[in-house]
């Protein structure tokens, strides 16, 4: 009776780690260049001389779809999309190279090019600077141009290049963060023939509906493992009630 309970609870485990993601996925249906999580459930049993009847169940995230979203015309000349199947490099919180498809690109008071979410965005050489007061506009092959305000009939110089990466060949992990590391550690190299379209935002690869489906189907399996567990309650007091009679 145990090991029934305990593998009905290791199934709700999934089917809460499985709802968890999804809502995540709900949640960033409308973030630019977010890609949908997915997730994988395995089972895992315990080896031995008796029949392997029942096996406790492991569910994780372990990588994204990577799908590109549609398209939409913004307007704004600091908004890129990528072009491809390229990333973004940006510094995460904790120093590290990370990467993104999301391309809302700003420049912050301190000069710093930044996307969304407020990650710096990264060049050849580290966080891309640009001089305040200075109009800014982004190159098809990423590279930052800067226009003085106060000569605006001079020609754009360029300050740095957007690294454009390509994860084709490697393992990449997403983060909690909603960002794409390099499995182990290490960068993506450069990507040459990565392009970028400006003023354009790639949009999330969620699509609403499939995930409300995917949300009522995990719903109603953590029901299904909760009325096994209640069921093994039910037979367990039985025969206890057996015993006693005996």
């Amino acid at each position: 009776m145990d090991r029934l309970i305990w593998t009905a609870v290791s199934g709700m485990n999934a089917s809460m780690a499985r709802e968890r993601m999804i809502a995540n996925n709900m949640a960033n249906a409308q973030t630019p260049g977010f890609r949908a999580e997915v997730m994988a459930a395995t089972p895992t049993t315990l080896e031995g001389p008796s029949l392997e009847v029942r096996a406790l169940s492991s569910a994780a995230v372990y990588g994204a779809q990577m799908d590109p979203g549609a398209l939409v015309e913004s307007g704004r000349a600091l908004d890129v999309a990528v072009n491809g199947e390229a990333l973004i490099a940006v510094q995460a919180s904790d120093g590290s190279e990370a990467y993104t498809r999301r391309g809302d690109l700003t420049v912050s008071p301190a000069g710093v090019i930044t996307n969304g979410d407020g990650a710096p965005v990264l060049g050849e050489s580290g966080p891309i600077s640009v001089p305040p007061g200075s109009d800014v506009s982004i190159g098809p092959d990423g590279a930052v141009l800067v226009r003085s305000k106060t000569d605006p009939s001079a020609p754009p110089q360029q300050v740095e290049r957007i690294k454009l990466a390509s994860w084709r060949g490697s393992r990449i992990e997403k983060g909690l963060d909603g960002l794409f590391r390099v499995y182990g550690g290490g960068a993506l190299p450069q990507d040459p023939d990565a392009k970028l379209i400006a003023g354009s935002l790639e949009q999330s690869n969620v699509r609403p509906s499939e995930v409300l489906v995917q949300m009522v189907e995990a719903q109603r399996l953590f029901e299904m493992r909760t009325k096994l567990v209640a069921t093994a309650k039910e037979l367990d007091e039985h025969g206890a009630s057996l015993l006693r009679m005996s």
